[in-house]
């Protein structure tokens, strides 16, 4: 009989497996302090052409608060930051890879591709999501995908400053917190799932947009269902 002694998991037998056939699961290392040993904060707002001045603004008091012990990386997109150290419109590709790669911590806005890729790297991302009716988005597809993730898990959901603040605080403290493990075997569904959540929420926003702009008057030319003229 095997199994796993240290869980105490019974397993079931199974035939040795080549040693190509293993699961590669890497869990993130503890990332080393940056050349003066302060940690590494990203944070990314995306390309959207609607400015985020509510993260970039939170962000800018929080970094002044901690009397400049972090280093930030600032992605801000359309959205000003002229006094935010570490800030930069846009990163390509390569870019945020390498700068996902080497941040203790993820601050970014709830587009599902920047969630995915900041999971990829191992990073639980501390998601503030775009709001419509503060002029930051044209809908709420931000706010339903990430509170659905949220939900499950896969996010620190953050709606407000304090929220925010305490996510940081807490990473701060335990960056373990803001870990999570990639598994090879996994991610492949992993992203499945949470692109299909990404879909649903589409889906409900289309819904709402139609619903919308459905007109709740009908013209008094049009034939009623006796066939006699509505007026």
């Amino acid at each position: 009989m095997s199994g796993d002694a240290g869980n105490g998991h019974r397993t079931v037998p199974a035939p040795p497996r080549a040693p190509d056939d293993e699961p590669t699961v890497r869990v993130p290392e503890q990332r080393e302090p940056g050349p003066d040993g302060r940690p590494q904060v990203l944070v990314a707002v995306g390309t959207d052409k609607h400015p985020f001045d509510r993260l970039v603004d939170w962000l800018a008091r929080w970094h002044e608060e901690t009397d400049g012990k972090v280093r930030l990386t600032v992605q801000h997109g359309h959205t000003g930051a002229a006094d935010l150290p570490g800030a930069v419109p846009f990163l390509g590709h390569a870019e945020l890879q390498a700068a996902m790669a080497g941040a203790d911590l993820v601050v970014c806005h709830g587009g599902p591709a920047t969630i995915l890729e900041a999971r990829r790297h191992g990073h639980l991302p501390i998601v503030v999501p775009r709001d419509p009716t503060r002029g930051e988005h044209v809908d709420d597809h931000q706010l339903l995908f990430a509170r659905r993730l949220g939900a499950a898990g896969l996010v620190a959901l953050c709606e407000s400053r304090q929220e925010l603040l305490d996510a940081l605080t807490s990473g701060l403290v335990d960056r373990a917190r803001f870990t999570v493990v990639v598994d090879a075997d996994s991610a492949s569904g992993q992203r499945a799932a949470v692109q299909r959540v990404g879909e649903i929420v589409e889906d409900l926003v289309a819904a709402a947009a139609q619903r919308h702009h459905r007109p709740w008057w009908r013209p008094w030319h049009e034939a009623g269902p006796n066939g006699r003229r509505n007026r």
